[in-house]
C-alpha cells in the first residue's frame, strides 16, 4: 500500500500565535499515524516560486493522510492557524513501485 503525503509550502506571519497550532495539530498527527520528513529546515528554492518554509509529513497510507486533513482534531488546529500563516498544501499518494 502506497504511502500518504501532505507537501505544504507555509509563510509563518505570526511566529507566536503558529505554536499554538503546532501544539494542536500534533493531536491529529499522532493519531493518523504521521511522521514529518522536512519541518522548515534549510531550503533552496532551485526553480518557480514557493514560500518561506517547507514541511513534508508522511501518513501510513494515502486514505489516513485525508481522513487526517478532514478530521475533526485538525480542523480544531487549523482554526488555530488561521491568520497565523499563508499554507499551500497538497495531499498526494506516494509511489509504489511494487
Amino acid at each position: 500500500m502506497a504511502k500518504g503525503y501532505w507537501v505544504a509550502s507555509v509563510d509563518v506571519t505570526d511566529p507566536e500565535g503558529y505554536e499554538a497550532y503546532k501544539t494542536e495539530n500534533a493531536i491529529a498527527f499522532q493519531k493518523y499515524g504521521a511522521r514529518f520528513l522536512t519541518r522548515g529546515g534549510q531550503c533552496e528554492i532551485a526553480e518557480g516560486r514557493l514560500r518561506s518554509r517547507i514541511v513534508v509529513i508522511e501518513f501510513p497510507s494515502y486514505a489516513e493522510a485525508l481522513e487526517c486533513y478532514h478530521s475533526p482534531e485538525y480542523a480544531k488546529a487549523m482554526a488555530l492557524r488561521q491568520g497565523k500563516s499563508v499554507m499551500d498544501l497538497a495531499i498526494v499518494e506516494g509511489y509504489d513501485s511494487q
